[in-house]
């Protein structure tokens, strides 16, 4: 399973690339619209959120996946080293359950409005493709998390 969770977060780190390569690129583009062009163009507003939504989705993930996501170890640090593993173990199982929910709760999110057909108004992109991000990073969350929460030696393994 850790080989399947380094390839994965591979493939998550190269697509936060594309996607804040994508971001900046947008957001000049609209700088220079608004201010050299003298008119913004219609649809760069729109597309920075999604691609920002989706930046840090991913963001969080790979921040997960290497082992520096926000925590508040302080206290754990105090413990004596077989508390700080019993520890360790219930936040990642607390993490899967968040996991979880944001994988289901994303996916009803997602096949909702593609059965309603809800599009974007700038881009007219299909809203469901654009959530698509939830789900996806909260599987790949809830699958670290139950990796960390099983596996013998716990805690945050960097996975590179």
């Amino acid at each position: 399973m850790r080989r399947l969770t380094s390839m994965l977060t591979r493939v998550f780190e190269r697509f936060l690339i594309a996607v804040m390569a994508a971001l900046v690129i947008d957001v000049v583009w609209q700088v220079f619209t608004r201010y050299v062009l003298g008119h913004q163009s219609s649809w760069t507003e729109e597309l920075a959120t999604m691609l920002l939504m989706w930046g840090a989705l991913f963001g969080a993930c790979v921040a997960f996946a290497r082992g520096e996501h926000l925590g508040f170890d302080f206290f754990v640090k105090k413990l004596d080293a077989p508390s700080q593993q019993t520890t360790e173990k219930y936040v990642h199982a607390v993490t899967a359950l968040f996991g979880a929910i944001l994988t289901f709760g994303g996916y009803a999110l997602v096949a909702g409005t593609l059965a309603t057909n809800q599009m974007s108004p700038a881009l007219g992109l299909r809203m469901g493709y654009v959530y698509l991000a939830l789900p996806i990073s909260g599987a790949f969350i809830l699958l670290l998390s139950l990796e960390r929460t099983v596996s013998p030696s716990g805690g945050d393994r960097p996975h590179r």
